[in-house]
């Protein structure tokens, strides 16, 4: 059992990828549903309770800034999941969007998930942003590790231009997968 985890990497890797993509594009489409725009203060609001004082303009910011224009946000938000969803799913400029998802996963698991506090007694985790950004960091770590995917977009725009590769992969030299033997 051991060995089929390293004879089936490329498409492990390629089915965890296009899951999480999933995963972003079902909640990215969530973000237009009506009333989420409204709901977004109220979230930021809801996540500043019982945080540290020192956070306190974190969240002020932020509350200020969304409420001057929620719908901008939400909307803003939902775009940069569905691109990330669609990067994620067609395995297109992987290195850019494993990056960007990392940003993205951090900054709502700041804001609206007020990093999963308030931490105490009842708390029970710490809010699925960070998660989602360890998600993004192994992503990244196994695409470094085991080479470029041959299932995805990058692959074949790397056989035709090369230089590809700088943009879309963590190494910048491409490197051709390879099957182990068996």
């Amino acid at each position: 059992m051991d060995n089929w985890f390293v004879r089936h990497v490329g498409g492990l890797k390629t089915a965890i990828r296009v899951v999480f993509g999933i995963v972003w594009g079902i909640d990215g489409a969530l973000k237009f549903q009506p009333g989420v725009a409204q709901s977004l203060s109220g979230m930021i609001s809801d996540a500043a309770q019982g945080q540290p004082d020192w956070l306190a303009p974190w969240f002020n910011f932020w509350s200020q800034a969304v409420s001057a224009n929620p719908a901008f946000f939400t909307t803003t938000i939902g775009l940069f999941e569905l691109a990330l969803a669609f990067a994620l799913l067609a395995g297109f400029l992987r290195k850019i969007a494993y990056t960007g998802g990392i940003l993205l996963s951090l900054v709502i698991w700041s804001v609206p998930e007020g990093f999963g506090g308030p931490y105490g007694p009842s708390s029970t985790d710490i809010g699925t942003g960070i998660i989602y950004a360890f998600v993004f960091l192994l992503l990244m770590l196994v695409n470094a590790t085991f080479g470029p995917s041959r299932i995805s977009l990058d692959y074949v725009i790397e056989t035709k231009w090369p230089s590809w590769a700088r943009a879309a992969e963590i190494r910048s030299s491409p490197r051709i997968e390879t099957r182990s033997p068996r």
